[in-house]
This record gives C-alpha cells, sequence and structure tokens, in this order.
C-alpha cells in the first residue's frame, strides 16, 4: 500500500482524529467552560481519554497490520477484560454526585468501549451509513479482530 493509500489515510485520520479529542475537550472544558476540576469529573474525563487513546492504539496497529493479525491483539484482549471493571467503577464516582460533565465523560466513555470492543455505534462516512440503514449495526472493527 502506498502514502496515497485512502484505506491508509483513513486509519491515520480516525487515530490522529481520537487523539486530538483528548486536549481539545480538555481544553473546551475545563478551559472554555471553566468546569471544575473536582475528582467526579476528572474521572469522567479519564476514563474518556483512556478509551480514545485505546481507539487511536488500535487504528494505529491497523495501519501497521501486514498480514491476517493486527499488531498488539493482546493489550486489546485485555483491555476488553479490564476496561469494564474500571467504567463500572468510574460510572459509580460520577453517579449521584451532581458532576454532570464528569457522568457525561464516564457514560461517553462507556460507548467508546462499545463502539470499539462490540458494535460499532460510529457511523460517519455515507458507506457506514448506508450499511447501518440496510442491515443495522454490525460487529466493529476491532471485535472482528479479536474474533480471529
Amino acid at each position: 500500500m502506498t502514502g496515497r493509500d485512502p484505506v491508509r489515510r483513513r486509519l491515520r485520520s480516525l487515530a490522529l482524529l481520537e487523539l486530538v479529542n483528548i486536549p481539545l475537550w480538555a481544553w473546551v472544558t475545563f478551559g472554555v467552560l471553566d468546569v471544575a476540576g473536582t475528582v467526579p469529573n476528572l474521572v469522567g474525563f479519564a476514563l474518556f481519554a483512556l478509551l480514545l487513546v485505546q481507539g487511536a492504539a488500535y487504528w494505529l496497529a491497523k495501519l501497521r497490520q501486514t498480514g491476517r493479525t493486527v499488531p498488539g491483539l493482546r493489550f486489546f484482549r485485555a483491555a476488553r477484560l479490564v476496561n469494564p471493571a474500571l467504567l463500572v467503577a468510574g460510572l459509580l464516582v460520577t453517579a449521584g454526585t451532581r458532576a454532570w460533565p464528569g457522568l457525561f465523560f464516564a457514560v461517553f466513555a462507556v460507548l467508546e468501549h462499545v463502539n470499539y470492543f462490540h458494535v460499532q455505534l460510529m457511523h460517519d462516512t455515507r458507506a457506514d451509513l448506508r450499511r447501518l440503514t440496510r442491515h443495522g449495526l454490525r460487529r466493529s472493527h476491532l471485535a472482528r479482530d479479536l474474533a480471529g
């Protein structure tokens, strides 16, 4: 594949956007909106950032894939097992505290986990939307790679 390959460009773009979203959301939330850096807000944001880093790592691994196996699948298998415990703990910390930003980020992290490790929730291309309307939700790319 060449550097001009649209699949490689898309994978690079997906990885970069995941990583750019971390400082962007931090700046908007804690800078522009002046949300307090309370424990619940920071816990929720940390979960959100963790899942975005995992997503970026997956797209970069897909970019480095040369054969049938994606590099680093052991890491993603471990993350698939550890994430739910972290997410439940984070939801417990953020729920009921009236720290709405923290809860928002924690819920978004749960959705990102589902999106990466189970079912594709993000549909940002015409092809994705067409497939969604015709066939409904499908297993995520990472879930299919983990299944082997």
